[in-house]
């Protein structure tokens, strides 16, 4: 068994007996968003690098997300969140209904934007008026545009959580980025540091071990040519203290 192999044997261990003293908490809706540069050999994904002193997972490699705004719904879009994407979110128990399947894709967007200074968007028809996170878009003249996003797998964090997430992890195209927010990584910031890794490479190995689940699933769709809606979306979740693997359906 490689290095690799073993840390992620023994994080999983270790996952699979999270502590349960905390009272239930109901998770919150969460998106994250993972970036594909496929222009080479091999696929790289972009992870920033958070800042040494936050108190969550400090100087760790992430993928941009968080949770869902109550305001990401009311977001005008350049195009609508595509039906199989609609589809693909509103599978599981209890359905997810459309309203809020587009404010998982917004709120993916939304992320990114703030914590990478990247956005997906596109060319406004007629000037919308956005302000606080979507300000960048508005000096673009971009709205945000869903319709390029796939699902890749959902996960839930294991009960005993003081904070728990119900998140969504998407991906999309680099090229699917059309503006660029300058100022947004420096050494202050949340994030210090932004980084086009290829899969399969060292710094991916450090990651959290459900978001290394997730890069499996997405390794394995990239491996078998252009990503499809109609691909098999697992579902990440703990029962009886150890985590299972679904597919949602």
């Amino acid at each position: 068994m490689t290095d690799t192999a073993q840390a992620d044997e023994k994080a999983k261990i270790h996952e699979g007996k999270e502590a349960d003293h905390h009272p239930y908490f109901r998770p919150k809706d969460a998106a994250t968003l993972i970036l594909v540069d496929r222009s080479g050999a091999i696929p790289k994904v972009l992870v920033g690098k958070r800042h040494d002193k936050v108190v969550f997972m400090p100087g760790k490699f992430v993928f941009p997300g968080g949770r869902v705004d109550k305001d990401d719904y009311r977001v005008p879009v350049a195009a609508p969140v595509t039906a199989e994407l609609e589809a693909n979110l509103a599978k599981g128990s209890p359905k997810t209904p459309a309203s809020r399947a587009k404010s998982l894709a917004i709120a993916a967007i939304r992320e990114a934007c703030e914590e990478t200074g990247l956005c997906l968007g596109r060319r406004a028809e007629v000037k919308a008026k956005l302000e606080g996170a979507w300000k960048p878009f508005a000096d673009a003249g971009l709205l945000p545009d869903p319709s390029s996003l796939f699902l890749i797998a959902r996960a839930i964090t294991p009960p005993g959580r003081v904070k728990r997430f119900d998140t969504r992890f998407f991906t999309a195209d680099a090229s699917a980025i059309t503006h660029r927010v300058e100022g947004v990584i420096h050494a202050d910031a949340e994030l210090v540091e932004l980084v086009w890794v290829e899969l399969g490479s060292k710094p991916l190995a450090d990651l959290h071990p459900m978001t290394r689940n997730v890069l499996n699933e997405l390794d394995t769709r990239l491996a078998t040519g252009p990503l499809r809606h109609d691909a098999p979306v697992p579902f990440f979740h703990f029962y009886g203290g150890k985590m299972q693997k679904d597919i949602l359906s």
